[in-house]
């Protein structure tokens, strides 16, 4: 018998808490047999899925667009095979748990979950919560939340799920073997960049602005940049400069190595996603964070402010981001290290909750028929 289904997917924003959450039922004890992904064909997980070794089914169904378009015409019939497969896929693997992490990949499973009266956890960590959590969370078992200000109904206080290796990060500690794994030099402030697993275009026109600016006029020589531009966006960035004329870029497509790239960097550039938000926290990491404004709602622009609020990051709106605001913002902080580490302790303090247990002892609850005996 399978322990849990967990679904969800199409971008990394749902795909990795998915993958932290299995990955903690495994440090809880359950043989990674017990667990299974299910998803969309469409989305990053059929290429972040297979190399985990976790089962893994990947469905037909598709997302609703916003605007008017033919393809929303193929919606509904998707989801209604994608729903009967994975009914037939439920009645095989006998999961006494069905974990909800939202997005449009969700709906077959847990619309079959439901079918067949197995138990749904619905997991929300953005502070907005999207239109499939809402829905879910109507007739889930139990709702798990990252954010005390949830507007689902009876919510337990859980946090965030963060992945095992994430919440090991020793930023001190481990300091000098993830610049040493990252190739990152030892004596220079590091800025890291990471837009999420398909990039951002906005930030990355920034920060070419910046390191053109900065290598034109000589300064940045103590500073090197690693910059995840997202695969899409490669062909077009800017070259890699070696540091020897000036400031040091580092372009790449992708990073696979997060745990040491929140380690190695003093400061992150980051967008707003719930992930990114809670692995800022969790980590202590001090961040500038840019909102993508183009995000349901702007609740990117409510995610980043659970931090910025409270001064464990500093929120840098779209609407205000330039290669000047940016370098600006950039130097200030290299030059007030007070600030910078009082900025990582306020997001290390916001983060404990991120990193306990209460997420996987509800899901584990709600397994055993347990879902009213938990406290968070």
């Amino acid at each position: 018998m399978t322990h849990a289904v967990v679904t969800g997917g199409g971008t990394s924003g749902h795909v990795l808490p998915a993958l932290a959450i299995m990955d903690r039922l495994v440090a809880a004890g359950h043989d990674p047999g017990e667990l299974h992904y299910i998803g969309t064909d469409r989305g990053i997980e059929t290429r972040l899925l297979p190399p985990t070794g976790y089962g893994h089914t990947f469905l037909d169904v598709i997302g609703l667009q916003r605007a008017l378009t033919r393809r929303n015409l193929a919606v509904v019939p998707k989801l209604i095979r994608a729903t009967r497969r994975a009914g037939r896929l439920l009645g095989e693997l006998r999961p006494a748990v069905v974990v909800n992490v939202g997005g449009y990949a969700s709906m077959p499973a847990t619309l079959a979950a439901f079918r067949a009266k197995i138990p749904v956890v619905v997991v929300s960590y953005d502070l907005r919560p999207g239109l499939v959590s809402k829905l879910a969370a109507r007739r889930a078992t139990a709702v798990a939340a990252a954010f005390a200000a949830s507007p689902l109904p009876d919510t337990r206080l859980t946090g965030a799920p963060i992945r095992p290796e994430i919440i090991a990060v020793d930023r001190i500690a481990g300091r000098a073997a993830a610049r040493a794994e990252l190739d990152l030099p030892d004596d220079r402030f590091v800025v890291a960049v990471f837009g999420g697993s398909l990039g951002a275009k906005a930030i990355n026109t920034a920060v070419a602005g910046l390191v053109a600016a900065w290598e034109a006029d000589g300064s940045g020589s103590d500073v090197c940049i690693h910059h995840v531009v997202g695969d899409r966006w490669l062909v077009e960035a800017p070259p890699s400069r070696d540091g020897r004329a000036g400031i040091m870029y580092r372009v790449i497509g992708y990073e696979d190595r997060m745990p040491q790239l929140y380690a190695a960097a003093d400061l992150m550039i980051t967008r707003a996603g719930a992930s990114t938000i809670a692995e800022l926290a969790a980590t202590g990491t001090p961040g500038i964070v840019v909102p993508w404004p183009g995000a349901a709602e702007n609740h990117q622009l409510d995610n980043a402010r659970t931090l910025t609020d409270i001064g464990a990051a500093v929120l840098l709106e779209e609407s205000e981001l330039s290669a000047a605001s940016l370098a600006a913002l950039v130097r200030s902080l290299h030059d007030d290290p007070a600030r910078l580490r009082a900025i990582g302790a306020a997001a290390r303090a916001e983060g404990e909750r991120h990193r306990g247990d209460s997420l996987i002892r509800l899901i584990d609850d709600v397994a055993a028929g347990r879902a009213d005996e938990v406290t968070t």
